[in-house]
């Protein structure tokens, strides 16, 4: 009986060697693809679109006196964050996965009417004061500091 055990040990030696030492095999990047420049979800994101625009304007609804101290400035920066950062992500999630069809799909899914109106009020609330580019963080940020790039700050209603 030793020497069946010698030669079961010796196989599985064997393939447990070949296994870790066998080259591996190169895991491409994934190319973007061609196609209408998103996936089979899509309804479901753009109703996301939609329900974050509207908690945005919900966070510029808030009263003025609001926005600067507490709970009030939490919500409001946090509404406005949100929608920043969905908007930034996919600018940029979309031409990875989809290329230039969701580079341009994307780009004009965050062209309504209500991104300009958001893009403006933010624009205003940038120049009384109420919130700047160091109120966000990571891709939200990114985009805010585009957004209020051309204004200039006129008052600081938050600074008593």
């Amino acid at each position: 009986m030793k020497p069946i055990w010698f030669i079961v040990w010796a196989v599985v030696l064997w393939q447990v060697a070949a296994w870790a030492f066998a080259p591996q095999k190169s895991v491409q990047a994934q190319s973007p693809i061609d196609g209408p420049g998103y996936g089979s979800n899509e309804a479901i994101f753009v109703e996301g679109r939609v329900s974050t625009r509207r908690e945005a304007a919900l966070a510029f609804e808030r009263p003025y006196g609001s926005r600067c101290a507490g709970e009030g400035r939490k919500q409001f920066v946090s509404g406005i964050d949100g929608y920043y950062y969905r908007r930034q992500n996919d600018m940029e999630r979309y031409p990875e996965t989809f290329g230039k069809p969701g580079a341009d799909y994307i780009a004009k899914q965050w062209s309504t009417g209500d991104d300009k109106r958001l893009e403006r009020l933010t624009q205003e609330a940038y120049a009384q004061g109420y919130l700047g580019p160091a109120n966000f963080k990571g891709l939200a940020r990114k985009l805010v500091e585009a957004v209020v790039s051309g204004e200039r700050v006129i008052a600081h209603s938050c600074a008593s």
